[in-house]
C-alpha cells in the first residue's frame, strides 16, 4: 500500500509542477506580445503620481541605496514619482544616512516613542495618511495616484513604474503585485529562496491572475490611493502578515489585485537557519490570523466560487499541512515500529526492504518537482548557471520540511498567545547582481 501511495506521488505531484511550470512558460510567450497589443490603449486611468513608500527600522547597511534606486523610478513621460522614507525609531545610524541624501522628491518621517516600533503596519499607515494629506492639499485624483512599497532591502527594477501604470489601465484594478528576486544567492539559501519566489511562487500568481485572488506581498505591492482610502483610517492592520491581509480587503472590496511577473523587486534572502525559521515561523502565524477572513470570504458576494475556493485552500494551508504531517509521520512511525521483533504484526509494508522501497518513491516525489522549476529557473531567467540552480533544487525538499516546523511553532505561538516578534537583521550591502525583467523566450 505505501508503495502504491508512493507510485501515485511520485506521478501526480510532479505532474501538478510540471502543470505550473508550462502555465508560467505560456505566460512569458504571450506577455510580450499583449504588452504591444495594449501599447497603444488609453490611458485616462493610469496613475500620474506614484508615491513609494520604505518602511525602516535600523536599517543602515541598506537604506541609502534602497532610498536612491527608489527615487531613480521612473514612469512614462508626464509622471512624478516621490519617496517617504518612515524612519520607525531606528537607534543606529539610520537617521545619519538618509540626512545625506538630498532630493526634492525625499520625503522622511521620523516617529518617536512610544509610537514608533508598533509593527509595519502601523509605520505604513503613518505614511498613509501623510501622503492622503499631500493628495488632498494637491486636489489631485485619488484613483490617478499609486501608492508603492517598497522594503528598506528592496530595489525595483527599472521598468517596475511602467509595468505597474499598464496595470491600471484598467480602471477595476484597485492594486499590483510585483515579482520578487533574492539578489544574494550566490549563498545556497537564498539561491533557494529565489527559486520559491522568482519561480514557484511566480507560477502560483500567474494562475492566481486568472482566477483573480492574487495576493499582495510585503514588498513591490502598489495601491491606488482611492482603494486605500475606502479602507479608512488604517488601510494596513498590525495581522503579522499585514499585506497579505490588505489584499483580502481590497479582494472583499470588489477591487482588483493583479501579479506582474515582468517587474520584479530585489531584496535580500536569509543567510542563517535559525533567522530563516524564524522568518518563515512568523509568515505562517499571519496566515493562520487570516484565517479570521474565511466567514467575510464565504459571504461575500464579490469573490467567484473558484476564487473563494483557491483563497480558502492557501489561508487554511497551515491546518491541513500540520494535519498532514502528523497524519504522514505517524503511519510511517507505526509502520515501521510493526517490522520490529516487539510487534506480532505488519502495517502497510511486510518487510523493511519494502519499507526502503516507499521510502525512495517519497523522496522522489518531494525531489523531482524541484528539480524541475531548477531547469525552468534557469530556462526562463537565464541568469543564474544551471549547476547552481540545480543544487538549490537539490536541498529544496529539505526547505519544505523547515516550512512544516515553521507551521507546527506558529501554531503553538498562536494557541499561547505569543505575537510579538523581533526584527530581522539585514546583511552587510552586497555588489548588486544583474537580474532580467524578462524571461529568455521569443514572444513573437
Amino acid at each position: 500500500m505505501v508503495f502504491v501511495v508512493g507510485l501515485v506521488l511520485l506521478v501526480a505531484w510532479p505532474l501538478y509542477n510540471l502543470a505550473l511550470v508550462a502555465y508560467s512558460v505560456r505566460e512569458a510567450r504571450l506577455a510580450g506580445r499583449l504588452r504591444r497589443l495594449d501599447a497603444t490603449a488609453p490611458t485616462l486611468d493610469e496613475p500620474e503620481t506614484f508615491w513609494i513608500i520604505v518602511p525602516c527600522l535600523n536599517e543602515e547597511r541598506v537604506v541609502g541605496r534602497t532610498v536612491r534606486a527608489a527615487l531613480a523610478l521612473q514612469g512614462r513621460a508626464g509622471t512624478r514619482t516621490k519617496v517617504v522614507v518612515v524612519d520607525d525609531g531606528s537607534d543606529d545610524g539610520t537617521p545619519a544616512v538618509l540626512a545625506d541624501i538630498d532630493h526634492p522628491h525625499l520625503h522622511v518621517l521620523r516617529r518617536e516613542l512610544p509610537d514608533a516600533r508598533r509593527g509595519k503596519g502601523e509605520a505604513l499607515n503613518a505614511a498613509y495618511r501623510f501622503i492622503r494629506g499631500h493628495v488632498a492639499y494637491a486636489s489631485q485624483d485619488p484613483r490617478k495616484v499609486v501608492v508603492g512599497v517598497i522594503d528598506g532591502d528592496g530595489r525595483g527594477s527599472p521598468n517596475m513604474l511602467t509595468e505597474v501604470a499598464r496595470a491600471m489601465r484598467d480602471p477595476r484594478t484597485g492594486a499590483v503585485q510585483c515579482r520578487v528576486r533574492i539578489h544574494n544567492r550566490d549563498r545556497i539559501f537564498a539561491a533557494i529562496q529565489d527559486l520559491e519566489f522568482a519561480c514557484i511562487a511566480n507560477a502560483s500568481q500567474i494562475l492566481r491572475n486568472a482566477l483573480g485572488t492574487v495576493g499582495l506581498g510585503g514588498n513591490g505591492q502598489f495601491v491606488r490611493m482611492s482603494s486605500l482610502m475606502a479602507l479608512g483610517e488604517t488601510p494596513w492592520s498590525k495581522c503579522l502578515v499585514e499585506d497579505l491581509e490588505l489584499g483580502l480587503r481590497i479582494h472583499l472590496g470588489g477591487d482588483r489585485v493583479r501579479y506582474l511577473s515582468h517587474a520584479s523587486v530585489n531584496q535580500q534572502g536569509l543567510v542563517d537557519v535559525k533567522r530563516l525559521l524564524r522568518q518563515r515561523t512568523r509568515w505562517a502565524q499571519g496566515n493562520l490570523q487570516c484565517a479570521s477572513y474565511v466567514p467575510k470570504l464565504i459571504a461575500s458576494r464579490k469573490i467567484s466560487n473558484a476564487a473563494l475556493l483557491e483563497m480558502l485552500y492557501y489561508l487554511l494551508a497551515p491546518w491541513f499541512n500540520a494535519a498532514g504531517t502528523l497524519a504522514v509521520f505517524g503511519l510511517w512511525g507505526y509502520a515501521a515500529w510493526c517490522l520490529t521483533p516487539w510487534s506480532e504484526h505488519t502495517f502497510m509494508v511486510s518487510s523493511v526492504p519494502h519499507l526502503a522501497e516507499g521510502l525512495v518513491l517519497w523522496a522522489a516525489a518531494l525531489t523531482i518537482p524541484s528539480v524541475m522549476w531548477a531547469v525552468a529557473h534557469r530556462l526562463l531567467l537565464g541568469d543564474e548557471k544551471l549547476s547552481r540552480t540545480l543544487r538549490a533544487g537539490l536541498v529544496y525538499p529539505g526547505f519544505l520540511f523547515l516550512g512544516l516546523v515553521s507551521t507546527w511553532r506558529a501554531m503553538g505561538r498562536q494557541v499561547t498567545g505569543r505575537q510579538t516578534w523581533a526584527k530581522t537583521e539585514r546583511l552587510a550591502e552586497e555588489p548588486a547582481r544583474p537580474t532580467a525583467n524578462r524571461p529568455h523566450l521569443r514572444t513573437t
